[in-house]
């Protein structure tokens, strides 16, 4: 088809597809399905051929948030039932990531609940980072802590984070219907903290939250315009005790095409499948991989994943392979200017520090 072909072309070139051929995208028919992935894993080839990163979440702090954002089990007045806990120690945190590395994650991703770090907790994952790197010097470290206060961001360079991660979400339009604790606004500001500070920006975004076509588009243009270097894909777990938990509007097929939309406007971006992919795209997780080139190994936050061998069984059945830890992720282009950014911002750090 003539929008298909547009499409990969496009994307072969690192253009940015038009509005209308996005939301095309996400209103193909189930027909034209398989014709819609293998378009969208041209280009995924292109830039990242049949490589696959792993990644592994470790929870440094769970639960107890104020923010109300209503897809979290961990939000103000969430009745789910979840772990909570306070900061994990150091090493403990540096325990768990071993078992994450040892299993193939190249980048470990440390979160902690709350609307945003203070000073202490900051130094917190400083000391966790060393710990971590004590054991895996070459380990990418994602830092994912919430709404940043000045400095906070160099701090974190500083500390050997490599990457921060802070998703939109969802569209500017609807942010107001999912979240009153702060704003569309206050996200964009802090992946722009990131970035100033030299950290590689990872934002991405929710489906599944009773959006339209139109807010799907919207967000992922709205990353785009962004510029991160990874882009995670979640799909909404509608838990018990959150105000979304009704929310079970997913099929494979509306997964497939979320994930094929955000690649053809991203297309030399880390596209990462993340939290929900299991529940929602089920036996079909083989051909996201046509189309992402990253996926959490192992559990989530409050959720569980499956099991890391079966990640690495699916991966091999599907004829991708396993990025290696000397491999750079991204097109050389976009890997330079990650360098430049870091060393703009006052560090002669490789790529991975």
């Amino acid at each position: 088809m003539d929008l298909l072909d547009s499409l990969t072309a496009k994307g072969l070139r690192r253009e940015l597809p038009t509005r209308e051929e996005a939301l095309a995208v996400l209103a193909s028919s189930d027909d034209e399905l398989l014709d819609v992935v293998a378009a969208a894993g041209r280009v995924r080839r292109q830039w990242f051929g049949r490589r696959v990163k792993l990644n592994y979440l470790v929870n440094l702090k769970s639960g107890l948030c104020p923010e109300d954002c209503s897809y979290c089990s961990q939000r103000l007045g969430s009745k789910a039932e979840i772990l909570k806990y306070t900061w994990l120690k150091p090493d403990e945190a540096a325990a768990a990531a071993k078992a994450g590395v040892a299993g193939g994650a190249k980048r470990v991703c440390l979160v902690a609940s709350g609307r945003g770090p203070t000073d202490r907790d900051v130094q917190r994952v400083a000391d966790t980072v060393d710990a971590i790197k004590a054991e895996n010097e070459g380990v990418e470290i994602c830092a994912c802590l919430g709404l940043l206060s000045d400095g906070q961001a160099e701090r974190l360079r500083e500390a050997g984070v490599h990457a921060y991660n802070h998703n939109l979400n969802t569209s500017e339009g609807t942010y107001a219907d999912i979240c009153s604790t702060h704003d569309f606004t206050d996200r964009v500001e802090t992946v722009h903290q990131a970035q100033e500070a030299g950290l590689s920006a990872c934002s991405g975004l929710i489906a599944g939250m009773g959006e339209s076509d139109a807010d799907l588009v919207d967000v992922v243009f709205a990353l785009r315009e962004l510029n991160p270097d990874s882009v995670p894909v979640n799909f909404l777990i509608p838990f018990e005790g959150t105000p979304l938990a009704k929310e079970w509007n997913l099929t494979p097929q509306r997964c497939l095409r979320i994930l094929a939309m955000v690649r053809f406007v991203c297309p030399d971006v880390e596209v990462r499948l993340a939290g929900g992919r299991e529940v929602h795209l089920r036996s079909m997780q083989p051909l996201a991989l046509h189309l992402v080139n990253s996926i959490f190994l192992g559990d989530y936050l409050t959720s569980e994943g499956q099991a890391g061998q079966a990640d690495l069984d699916m991966i091999a059945d599907a004829g991708f392979t396993v990025e290696g830890a000397e491999e750079a992720t991204l097109p050389a282009e976009r890997e330079a200017a990650v360098t430049v950014r870091r060393r703009g911002a006052g560090t002669d750090l490789p790529p991975n520090a």
